[in-house]
């Protein structure tokens, strides 16, 4: 079964890009498990959860709304880890939140109305696993990975507070204040 939104708004930049929004979930603030949702086209696949943003929508706020329709979690929304550009023939521009779980719904909108499910993977495993099929939200691991010091401060980047790039596959912006960011 597929997920229908029929009066979902898609928003978009001023350089094209679709505005989309996710959230890394983390079992907990060690941030050693990160929880991943079936795909609605792909049942069989496992995705990070997010989606498009809605109109006059923050990044922050639809990564929330997106991680609680679509996996059943609620929690503590932490730093922003990066603005991901992937998907070149279809111009996805995707802010990714670390999000710490604080309640697990038993169901939820996405498991009752599409049949999603969740799981729990260590984060090698989930990189494995999303590079089968979605290398590009492997590559937001990769950047968790390789882009946060191993303590998990809350700071996540340069210490100067500078924005950085990197010409990666999935071209990132990452900022230490947490502040929404241009993109370049």
């Amino acid at each position: 079964m597929m997920k229908i939104k029929p009066n979902q708004t898609r928003t978009y930049d001023c350089e094209g890009y679709k505005r989309r929004a996710a959230c890394l979930c983390f079992k907990n603030e060690k941030e050693d498990e990160v929880l991943l949702v079936s795909s609605s086209r792909h049942p069989d696949q496992w995705i990070v959860p997010g989606g498009g943003m809605e109109p006059e929508e923050e990044p922050c706020g639809a990564a929330v709304r997106e991680v609680f329709e679509e996996a059943g979690v609620k929690g503590k929304l932490g730093r922003l880890l990066g603005i991901f550009e992937h998907n070149q023939n279809r111009k996805h521009r995707t802010y990714v939140y670390i999000l710490i779980v604080t309640e697990t719904l038993e169901d939820w909108e996405d498991s009752v109305n599409i049949g999603r499910k969740r799981k729990w993977f260590k984060v090698d495993e989930a990189i494995r696993e999303l590079q089968k099929h979605r290398p590009d939200h492997a590559e937001y691991l990769r950047t968790f990975i390789s882009h946060c010091n191993p303590t998990h401060s809350p700071v996540c980047g340069p210490a100067n507070g500078n924005a950085t790039t990197d010409n990666s596959p999935a071209h990132y912006v990452l900022c230490s204040t947490g502040s929404e960011l241009v993109n370049r």
